[in-house]
């Protein structure tokens, strides 16, 4: 779907406070790293992530995305009785029910006329938001939308070093679970408005998604735990994520060297440079914050948007690809015209 009505009118992410190191998580493991003869650093020398950031306290998801939520809203300048759609994205959750969006929804003080639903999409889920938001302003439906995402990977932490320490671990239980150790915790929320309300707004023009579902056993998560297939996930991800980057080309005129940043999702340093190397990507369009925050989920692409603007690397007319591989699997590719 393209778009020619949608408009960014309000950016923002929030940072969990928390720093936990790999050295730190290496230490604790240490027993069980001696015992299985584990010598490689994978957190630090295979997937790139020297640390992460954990929430302080008992942060529900709903909590993190309200932060989120208000400064995307004061971002844009508008009243919260303005927006007639809330999305929440978030892969964490507060409950099976409630939805957290009304969780969310209620902490804004969104009007009874705003519709306010969860998508879930494992780490997809924000740029699915996204385009379901632009579809119902392209249609007139409404002027504005909110698309929320708050993710609190400290359970999963609590959860995995625990059983990780046990003595009774196996090798492959070991390296199965070691996926978990790289999330982080983190927030991002996005107003998406009528282009004709934000004048010399950003542009969103839309996207592309393709499917692999076969291989949907890849990566299985719950709250407190998450056993992953990496090697697989990787190559057969970048086996989608080539078949998209082609209908991209195509939907959007794609031509690498003419796009400006690429916004890639955030899982590894291993993931970042396959996508790289496979589309011939200049590494200096590439903001990476993985080694500092680790796979912040969905939030990540938002993430490192907001981020891209603190640091003054968008001017107006930029072209900025977004990317990401969702475990499932799927593939979504999007443009933003800054």
């Amino acid at each position: 779907m393209l778009f020619q009505h949608v408009a960014i009118a309000g950016l923002a992410h929030v940072d969990a406070p928390r720093r936990l190191s790999s050295d730190e998580i290496n230490v604790r493991l240490k027993p069980t790293l001696d015992r299985l003869g584990i010598t490689t650093d994978v957190l630090r020398d295979i997937a790139g992530i020297h640390a992460r950031r954990l929430w302080d306290g008992d942060m529900q998801a709903s909590a993190a995305a309200t932060l989120a939520g208000v400064k995307a809203l004061a971002d844009a300048g508008i009243d919260p009785d303005k927006i007639g759609l809330l999305v929440n994205t978030s892969v964490s959750r507060d409950f099976l029910e409630p939805s957290t969006a009304s969780i969310v929804s209620g902490n804004l003080g969104l009007g009874e006329m705003c519709q306010n639903f969860d998508v879930a999409n494992a780490c997809l889920a924000f740029l699915n938001g996204m385009d379901i938001a632009a579809r119902m302003i392209e249609r007139g439906e409404i002027d504005y939308a909110l698309v929320v995402d708050g993710e609190t990977a400290d359970l999963a932490y609590e959860k995995t070093l625990e059983r990780l320490d046990h003595i009774d671990i196996t090798e492959e239980q070991f390296r199965n679970e070691m996926a978990t150790l790289t999330l982080g915790s983190g927030a991002a929320a996005m107003v998406l408005a009528r282009a004709e309300l934000a004048p010399g707004a950003p542009r969103y023009r839309g996207g592309v998604t393709r499917a692999a579902t076969q291989w949907n056993a890849l990566c299985r998560g719950n709250l407190d735990r998450m056993v992953t297939d990496t090697r697989t996930l990787l190559i057969e991800g970048m086996k989608l994520a080539q078949k998209t980057f082609v209908a991209a080309k195509v939907a959007l005129g794609w031509v690498v060297e003419e796009l400006d940043e690429f916004v890639i999702h955030q899982v590894s340093q291993v993931h970042t440079q396959a996508f790289i190397q496979a589309f011939g990507i200049d590494p200096k369009k590439v903001l990476t914050i993985f080694g500092e925050h680790g796979n912040i989920g969905p939030a990540s692409v938002p993430i490192v948007l907001s981020k891209l603007r603190e640091l003054g690397r968008l001017k107006k007319g930029d072209r900025v690809a977004l990317l990401g591989i969702g475990s499932g699997l799927n593939c979504s590719m999007a443009e933003v015209v800054w």
